[in-house]
This record gives structure tokens, sequence and C-alpha cells, in this order.
């Protein structure tokens, strides 16, 4: 039995869109130069977001201890950027303890 259409819902100003209409419509990019122009067009399609870092991060979880994790957090916003960062300085402080550990090894 197929169901009613709630009245409230129907919008007559803005029916749903037929297979027809969905075959004229042309993307933003290509519209809006014609009603804003080029300008305004290109800020209103510019992606939105933070941009794409060159060396994207990789998702990982991680286990830490309780008291670790809230003291990171309690910095605020960043927490996870200073854990990185944290990680980062302690093998910039091992390597060069690696490097000469391997020329002694090669003595």
């Amino acid at each position: 039995m197929k169901r009613k259409p709630n009245p409230e819902m129907i919008d007559k100003e803005n029916p749903e869109w037929t297979d027809e209409d969905f075959q004229h419509a042309r993307p933003a990019s290509e519209v809006l130069p014609d009603l804003f122009g080029p300008q305004v067009a290109a800020e209103m399609v510019k992606p939105r977001g933070r941009p794409r870092s060159p060396e994207a991060k990789i998702h990982v979880n991680i286990r830490l201890d309780a008291d670790i994790l809230e003291t990171f957090r309690a910095t605020g916003p960043g927490w996870q950027t200073r854990i990185n960062k944290v990680l980062r300085d302690w093998i910039k402080e091992k390597e060069p303890k690696k490097s000469q550990q391997k020329e002694q090894v090669n003595r």
C-alpha cells in the first residue's frame, strides 16, 4: 500500500527533481560565474576546510596512560599535535646517539 505524502512536507515552489531535471543540471562552477561574476564564483566554489598537508598524518590507535592523556588534553585544542611534537623531539634526541653507536660498532 502506497503511503500518502504528508501535505505539510510538500513544497509546491520547490518540487522534487525529476530525471529530466537532473539531465539538465549543470555544476555550480559553470553556472555561478554567469550569475555573480568570476571572482565571486571562485570564492563560492573554493574547497572548504583545512588545506591538505603535503605530509599527511596517518591514523593510528595508541594506548596511553590515563594521566598522560589527561595532561595533554588539559592543555586544550592541539593536544594531539603536542604529543606528535614530543615524540618527534624524542626521536631527534635519540638519532645522534644511534649514529654514534653505529660508528663505534664499525671501528
